[in-house]
């Protein structure tokens, strides 16, 4: 996370909720010689105590978690270049603004009869958001294929312990400069930059 206090929030509540809408992020459990990567889809609780992720069963991370492990889930927002001729003063700096949030806890692999459960909890959050799409269900498949599939991954777990976050969007800039700058962010280099310009030129209370 970056050192920078403005960027970081006080209250875990926007992290949540940013990570609950994002719905997709990087898994991270320490390994040898290089820690264990893997990207999932994730579902933090509301009150952001613990996070569900499935694993296909042949990932490295599944075949460690023979008892709860430490890990780390990234999950990374808008991100662009702010190029220092966009301030409009002088001796600035390039830099790259960016919204991110690492959920740090103990990652357990699940008992595999939970696998149903975890898998209709997951759906059941997404889906809601295609509405009026009528939602995709487990129930749909022919159940020897359902069998089939969810023999293939397993269900886990993270009991979360810490949340951190950065919200970079030039807060430590007058709001002048910071609204300069965003303006030219949508044609510049990025993921989502009009979705970044539209946070620098009106940042979140943190």
């Amino acid at each position: 996370m970056h050192p920078n206090p403005s960027f970081h929030s006080k209250d875990h509540s926007k992290d949540i909720a940013f990570v609950r809408n994002r719905a997709f992020g990087t898994v991270m459990v320490n390994g040898d010689p290089v820690p264990m990567v893997a990207h999932v889809p994730v579902l933090v609780s509301e009150d952001g105590r613990e996070v569900l992720i499935h694993l296909v069963r042949s990932n490295p991370i599944a075949r460690a978690l023979t008892a709860p492990q430490p890990a780390r889930i990234a999950v990374s927002g808008p991100d662009a270049y702010i190029s220092p001729d966009w301030y409009g003063i002088e001796d600035q700096v390039p830099t790259w603004n960016y919204v991110a949030v690492q959920i740090t806890g103990l990652l357990e692999r699940l008992p595999q009869e939970q696998m149903r459960d975890v898998l209709d909890t997951q759906s059941a959050f997404f889906e809601a958001r295609l509405a009026p799409k009528p939602p995709w269900t487990t129930g749909k498949m022919t159940p020897d294929v359902l069998e089939k599939m969810m023999r293939m991954i397993v269900p886990c777990r993270m009991k979360v312990e810490d949340i951190a976050a950065t919200w970079k969007l030039g807060q430590n800039k007058d709001d002048a400069v910071r609204e300069r700058a965003a303006a030219m962010v949508p044609g510049g280099l990025g993921a989502e930059r009009e979705a970044l310009a539209a946070l620098m030129a009106n940042p979140p209370d943190l």
